[in-house]
């Protein structure tokens, strides 16, 4: 709960009055009715010694604990503040009374409530929390130890032990229910205006030569409001051009297609203002397709290389960035390999290996993941069961199949297709290690 800043102050201003008022007849009357002692002109010195000492040290500590709790606008301070003179400087306690061991079963009762809810409010970790926690610990030794001394034998000191017993437990019972139980408000904030006007974002173009890093929207889900976190953000800064979110209905709005190239100097975005799939690098931006509609948005793939782009969706289109060719694939439903040496790419049924005139290589059933060699003439399978079976393109003919053996328990993850020394690659599916693969022994080296 939000405790206002000018009420903080004012109690914290009475708590110092009360403090640094001087010890009163009715204090001793009290002090004598509690422990049963009758104060006489010999001990008189003593006892309001004590109290005189308690009020001196009670005031140091507030003069400290004011500023923290109207700094942090914490309460928990000014507890504490009036509360760990009586911890600190107990006389020792007496244990063998009847009330004290009222006081004493009124703070165990007290310290499990507070162990009880530090352990259920610790879920949502904070600064101010782990620090109510240190506290609560400390007190909690404090009040052990300090219950363990004897007070002194003589009838004054008795009756300051006995009076001193009372105080260790109620502060300490204090002080570990309000660590458990206050925590700092916030601040209180002004009022907003009635109406704000929402802000439009900035129809600049920012330019890149690499995209080294991007991000997508990380906040609520709106087309109005200019903030970072609404919109992509491409190096650091932001992207207004390419739309955060698409909504298709009956499903939760989810980010807009945004596609970085392997060589991370492209990008393909649905742009925000005209809706058309647009290809972006440092020479411009270009448009792909005509406006979309959210629920017709292709799939978009660079398939592990940078000239060919993908778009997949009712059939596939191939994208030549450099001649910006376009192939139509009307029957395929997934590109799983794309490069200069050709397509692999699957229909309902088949696996195709495909030129880039759409004509047809090879054929096969559908399967799992597809890999073919940069110069087209081998083509890798990898089924769900770990085997890896390779074809010669040319004539569909079966070469060879393997199953490679990973160290442990370990196992085939994923293909990574050729590395630029000629070796086929797998990633491990728990170590995520990368090997190099012989696709005629089915052996591991890395």
């Amino acid at each position: 709960m939000t405790i206002p800043p000018l009420i903080l102050w004012v109690a914290a201003l009475l708590t110092v009055l009360a403090a640094a008022s001087p010890v009163s007849r009715e204090r001793l009357d009290r002090f004598a009715a509690q422990t049963g002692f009758t104060v006489t002109a010999a001990d008189a010195e003593q006892v309001v010694g004590h109290f005189r000492a308690v009020r001196r040290w009670r005031l140091i500590a507030l003069v400290v604990a004011v500023p923290v709790a109207g700094l942090t606008n914490d309460p928990f301070s000014l507890v504490l503040g009036w509360c760990a003179v009586s911890v600190v400087f107990s006389r020792g306690a007496s244990n063998a009374y009847d009330e004290a061991r009222v006081y004493r079963g009124a703070w165990l009762l007290g310290l499990a409530g507070a162990v009880s809810a530090t352990a259920f409010l610790l879920r949502d970790v904070t600064a101010a929390r782990i620090a109510h926690t240190g506290i609560l610990i400390a007190v909690a030794v404090a009040v052990t130890f300090a219950a363990r001394r004897e007070a002194a034998s003589a009838p004054a000191e008795l009756a300051i032990g006995r009076w001193s017993t009372r105080g260790l437990y109620l502060a300490g019972t204090a002080i570990v229910l309000s660590a458990a139980l206050l925590t700092p408000g916030l601040p209180v904030l002004p009022e907003p205006p009635a109406y704000t006007p929402p802000l439009t974002f900035s129809d600049s173009r920012p330019s890149f030569e690499t995209v080294r890093t991007y991000k997508a929207p990380s906040c609520a889900w709106t087309t109005q409001v200019a903030a970072d976190c609404r919109g992509w953000l491409v190096n650091g800064q932001p992207f207004p051009q390419a739309a955060p979110y698409v909504v298709v209905p009956g499903k939760a709005p989810r980010p807009a297609p945004f596609t970085r190239s392997p060589d991370k100097r492209a990008l393909v975005y649905l742009h925000r203002h005209d809706r058309r799939l647009v290809y972006e690098d440092e020479a411009g931006a270009r448009p792909l397709t005509g406006a979309l509609a959210d629920t017709e948005l292709p799939k978009v793939t660079f398939a592990g290389q940078n000239r060919y782009l993908a778009l997949v969706r009712d059939g596939a289109r191939i994208i030549d960035t450099r001649t910006w060719r376009t192939l139509e694939l009307p029957d395929v439903r997934r590109v799983h390999d794309l490069g200069k040496s050709g397509i692999v790419a699957a229909t309902a049924a088949r696996a195709l290996v495909l030129d880039h005139q759409g004509k047809p290589r090879m054929s096969l059933p559908a399967g799992d993941a597809y890999h073919l060699h940069p110069k087209g003439h081998r083509l890798v399978v990898i089924d769900d069961e770990g085997r890896v079976t390779t074809y010669d393109v040319k004539t569909g003919e079966r070469l060879r199949t393997v199953t490679p053996v990973f160290r442990g328990d370990d196992s085939l993850g994923s293909g990574l297709g050729w590395s630029a020394k000629g070796a086929f690659q797998v990633r491990a599916a728990w170590s995520e290690r990368v090997y190099n693969l012989d696709l005629s022994t089915g052996k591991l080296w890395r």
